[in-house]
Order: structure tokens, then C-alpha cells, then sequence
């Protein structure tokens, strides 16, 4: 009886080799080719215009009576109604994490693992926000770069200049930038002043570097002196006390397909934040059952 081996369309965009990570040098550049290779199928496979469904009960202004453009975030979503497409979900939990943070409109945002931008575009139209936008993939920029174009956004008027502005609104900008080197990038050092940012906003990208601790501290290092300066971040987290058993079963394995260093818990990253010298100014909130369905 012959066989036939169908070939999945993304095959092609995958990285070879499920492995575990030899060094964090090794991860650091898996992560890059990861995204350099698969940025344009994400976006290709979800991108589509869809109006959204009638609310069953009244949503943020963002996110109501517009289209919602598919495949521009690489992040969960937020279900809080029946019949939520993925697509307002995870505008939701973009909304969610500025409603917690209490972060002030038109605030000096670093978007740090910034994806495709559409954390950013959202910061800087519906926020005001004047939004850096850091990612580790080159093709990530150039495709941000993009997206934001065909958003209506206006190009650089002056020379030198790479913000993207929307009009009467927010701007934005993307660089390609290893988050481990943005205190060494937005230093005096760099033509740039210290404390330049009012926010480090991190959504599902912190677990990807192997040195939290350094995040933390450059991100306390480039943030503006004050009480209105917030770090707002979501992120995977394992369980307290896990054996070593469960750590290799359901962690190990994880960790190893999605290109992560080891995973922390949310206690850990409250640590290593208040070593920094930040503040807590709200808990960890778990909101494992209210993203699942995004998988």
C-alpha cells in the first residue's frame, strides 16, 4: 500500500531540530532565526480584515465598531464574553494591562519584544503614546515598519528621523535591538538623555531572555524618575513548587519547544523587580483560565 507525506505550508518556517539549548548564545540565535523565518507566515496565515462580532455587552473604546486587523499580535488573548473572536481578545488584554497599570495617555512608551508592532500602533493611536519599539528579528522591524505605513501612519517629515506618526495622535518607532543591550542603546553615550522612557511595557517576551535580572535593571535604569515611571509586563510562568519530576515532564518540554531559557515563577519576577528598585504597585494576577482558549 503506497503512502503520501503531506507537507504542512509552514514547515518550511520552522526551525529544525527540537533541542535543548547547548548555551544562551545558542538560544539567543535560535530565537532570532525563529523570527526572522516565521514572522511573515504568522502574519500570513492569520491576516484578515474582520469587522467584530456585536457585543453582547459594551467593550473599551479601542476596541468596538472597528475593523480588527488578524495576525498583527504575536501575544494570548483575553476572553471576557461568550463569542470574543481572537482577535478582540487580544486587544482585550492589551486594554487589561493599561486599565491595572494606570498608564498616563500620551506617555514615553519602550515596547520591548515589540513583535510585528501591534502593541505599539495600538499604544500610539489609541493611548497617544509615543512608542519604541525593540525586537531582536530584523524582518520583525521591516514588517512593523510596514504594517505601520499601511496603518495611515505619516513617514519621518525630517532627516534622520524614523518615527512613524499618527495624526493629532501618538508615534511610533522600531529598531532591531537585543533587550539585553537597551541601557548601553538609550544612554547619554547613544546622543540620547538618560531616564528616557515613562514606561517599559513587556508582553509575553520577558521569558524569552536568559538574564532577567539584567531586564530588570536596565529597564529601572532607562525609565524617568517619578512616581508616574511604571514596568507593565505579562509573561508564561511556572507553578510554585514544582518537583523535579513535574519540572522535567510539563516544564522541561516547554521550555525547549518554544525557545525559553528556564522559566520563573511571578514570585521570582516580583524579586528580582524590587532588587532593581522598583515598587509593586499591583500583585501578580493569574489569568491562566481567561487566556486559554487563545490555544
Amino acid at each position: 500500500m503506497a503512502t503520501t507525506e503531506v507537507q504542512h505550508p509552514g514547515d518550511q518556517h520552522e526551525i529544525p531540530n527540537y533541542e535543548v539549548h547547548a548555551s544562551v548564545a545558542a538560544l539567543k540565535d535560535r530565537i532570532k532565526q525563529h523570527y526572522d523565518l516565521a514572522s511573515d507566515y504568522y502574519y500570513s496565515l492569520w491576516y484578515e480584515r474582520t469587522p467584530p462580532a456585536a457585543p453582547s455587552r459594551p467593550l473599551p473604546s479601542a476596541s468596538a465598531n472597528r475593523e480588527l486587523p488578524r495576525g498583527q499580535h504575536i501575544h494570548h488573548g483575553l476572553f471576557r464574553r461568550d463569542g470574543e473572536s481572537k482577535e478582540e481578545a487580544q486587544v482585550n488584554l492589551i486594554s487589561y494591562l493599561l486599565e491595572i497599570s494606570g498608564l498616563p495617555k500620551e506617555a514615553r512608551v519602550l515596547d520591548v519584544g515589540c513583535g510585528i508592532g501591534g502593541t505599539s500602533r495600538f499604544l500610539a493611536k489609541e493611548h497617544g503614546c509615543a512608542v519604541t519599539g525593540i525586537t531582536i528579528s530584523g524582518r520583525q522591524v521591516e514588517i512593523a515598519k510596514r504594517l505601520t505605513l499601511e496603518d495611515k501612519a505619516t513617514p519621518p517629515t525630517c532627516e534622520g528621523s524614523d518615527l512613524l506618526s499618527y495624526d493629532g495622535k501618538g508615534a511610533v518607532r522600531f529598531l532591531e535591538l537585543d533587550a539585553e543591550r537597551m541601557r548601553e542603546r538609550f544612554s547619554p553615550a547613544e546622543g540620547l538623555p538618560g531616564k528616557t522612557f515613562d514606561c517599559v511595557w513587556i508582553s509575553e517576551a520577558l521569558s524569552h531572555l536568559p538574564d532577567k535580572s539584567l531586564f530588570f535593571s536596565s529597564s529601572f535604569a532607562v525609565l524617568a524618575a517619578g512616581g508616574s515611571s511604571r514596568l507593565v509586563i505579562a509573561d508564561w510562568f511556572k507553578a510554585r513548587g514544582l518537583s523535579a519530576k513535574q519540572e522535567a515532564a510539563d516544564i522541561q518540554p516547554i521550555e525547549d519547544g518554544m525557545l525559553l531559557p528556564k522559566l520563573c515563577t511571578a514570585d521570582d519576577y516580583v524579586r528580582m523587580a524590587e532588587e532593581a528598585g522598583f515598587k509593586t504597585q499591583q500583585a501578580p494576577i493569574d489569568i491562566s483560565k481567561d487566556v486559554a482558549k487563545t490555544w
